[in-house]
């Protein structure tokens, strides 16, 4: 058999998987991947950017673009946050939507739902955390949400526990369009080290702290240098807002940071599967929510107005 012949039945496509804040959405695509690829923390807005995740089911490739949580936008972080997970959206073959089944139909679904009637792209619905809601419930929730739009599938899950992933996944790959591979069989994610490194670090910041530190803070990785010894050294600066915060994320003795740090190196370096030697450096920046800079580091477009 030939090469051609051997690639002759692949496929290729974006999933995009869309929801409000704290729907599951990057447990999911962590889930899916089976690695590592977008922050999870109990904050909600945590993921920022559109992380793509890459999966392979057989002979398809499945690109995942986990979003930002859809809400309310009221900064300018925020309109740059919904502005991508909606063009993340857009330009996806399928549109997964994700419901907190516990929560149900809300203020924030309801947006997502009369947007989504606009979309091309074939749209699913998926039932997340189903194993702590009664399956009644279950089914009267994706009764009423099929009412306001009907969607092609219908599937219930739990991100956390694993079940029903199996049948989502192999499902999404037979609606994946015919076409060859865009990445390597063994890539994971299109996101640069330097970015996920710095997610990483924001994770860690978050479990350590969660709410004792404001929504407004970011990690930038400054320098990633490859040493002689085939380690790496990595530079991260946290920016925060307020010497209030410098002092909360330092922590007394610098006891805080040093924590963050060690946990924040074991999964980089996983990631980046090498030693690394993080340093960590706290820095307050004011308005750095109103700075293009940051944002362009970020992956956002910098909202005018």
């Amino acid at each position: 058999m030939t090469e051609a012949a051997d690639h002759s039945s692949r496929r290729c496509g974006f999933a995009a998987l869309i929801g409000a804040p704290n729907a599951g959405k990057s447990t999911l695509l962590n889930a899916l991947v089976g690695a590592k690829s977008s922050i999870v923390s109990r904050k909600v807005q945590t993921t920022r950017t559109l992380v793509r995740g890459i999966a392979i089911e057989g002979d398809t490739q499945i690109i995942f673009v986990d979003t930002p949580g859809i809400f309310a936008p009221k900064r300018r972080l925020d309109r740059a946050m919904v502005s991508s997970a909606w063009g993340g959206a857009g330009d996806a073959d399928v549109v997964a939507l994700l419901v907190d089944a516990r929560k149900g139909v809300d203020s924030e679904v309801e947006t997502i739902l009369a947007k989504l009637q606009n979309f091309m792209a074939t749209k699913i619905l998926v039932l997340n955390k189903i194993d702590v809601i009664e399956r009644a419930k279950l089914l009267d929730l994706a009764a009423k949400l099929n009412a306001s739009l009907p969607f092609a599938e219908t599937f219930m899950i739990s991100a956390l526990t694993g079940d029903g992933l199996g049948r989502f996944k192999d499902r999404l790959a037979a609606l994946m369009p015919a076409g060859p591979w865009l990445y390597p069989e063994d890539q994971l994610s299109d996101a640069p080290l330097r970015a996920l490194a710095a997610e990483i670090t924001r994770e860690k910041i978050f479990e350590r702290l969660h709410d004792e530190l404001p929504y407004q803070s970011t990690v930038e990785t400054e320098l990633w240098k490859e040493m002689p010894d085939g380690a790496a050294r990595v530079e991260q600066t946290i920016y925060v807002t307020r010497e209030a915060h410098k002092k909360i994320v330092i922590g007394e003795g610098g006891r805080t940071i040093k924590a963050i740090g060690t946990a924040a190196r074991k999964e980089i370096a996983e990631a980046a599967e090498q030693k690394i030697h993080l340093f960590l450096f706290v820095k307050v920046r004011e308005k750095w929510a109103d700075d293009p800079a940051r944002y362009r580091e970020m992956g956002l477009e910098f909202p005018k107005g």
